[in-house]
């Protein structure tokens, strides 16, 4: 078992930064590929980045390429989200989530078996 607990979503205008927390605990946290997701209002959760158990390799959605970033601390057991730029279709639910699979499906949600509950980043233009 594997506990997530994301922080750091709020409110900020267009342009500016977030970053985004989530603390695991339970089974060892790096031998878990872990993932940010996302779901705005009316769509489907949809993926955001991913990192490899060791933080070696990273994968993100077109979408934010270029503007986030994600990076991990396996001694302190947690993961993060660095989101610059932020645009108004950046709101959303944002979740972290862990997967023991492999590395070459870490952008499907159906691959993670653990999941935080969220925290809301509402981006204002």
């Amino acid at each position: 078992q594997v506990q997530l607990v994301e922080s750091g979503g709020g409110l900020v205008q267009a342009g500016g930064s977030l970053r985004l927390s989530c603390a695991a605990s339970g089974r060892t946290f790096s031998s878990y590929h872990m993932g940010w997701f996302r779901r705005a209002p009316g769509k489907e959760r949809e993926f955001v980045a991913a990192i490899t158990r060791s933080g070696g390799s990273t994968a993100y959605a077109d979408s934010v390429k270029g503007r986030f970033t994600i990076s991990r601390d396996n001694a302190k057991n947690t993961v993060y989200l660095q989101m610059n730029t932020l645009k108004p279709e950046d709101t959303a639910v944002y979740y972290c989530a862990a997967t023991a699979t492999t590395w070459a499906v870490v952008r499907s949600r159906d691959q993670y078996g653990y999941w935080g509950q969220g925290t809301q980043v509402t981006v204002s233009s």
